[in-house]
């Protein structure tokens, strides 16, 4: 595999970030952004173990809800 790709959503009601994989039980949160592109490449380096080869490519796919009123 060469690329895994995340599923981000921005936390509205308390702030922060969550992030799923799409294909794989991996999922982590964190406050920021930057916190939380570190806390993605950690939970790839726990999932994959020296067994498994991990991506090469980490993409994150921002997902935002937009409600529209008339």
């Amino acid at each position: 595999m060469s690329t895994i790709i995340f599923e981000v959503r921005e936390d509205e009601v308390d702030g922060g970030y969550t992030a799923h994989a799409l294909g794989y039980g991996i999922h982590t949160q964190a406050d920021t952004l930057e916190e939380l592109r570190a806390m993605v490449k950690e939970a790839i380096h726990c999932y994959f173990d020296e067994s498994m080869e991990p991506p090469k490519i980490i993409r994150l796919h921002f997902v935002r809800d937009e409600v529209l009123t008339r």
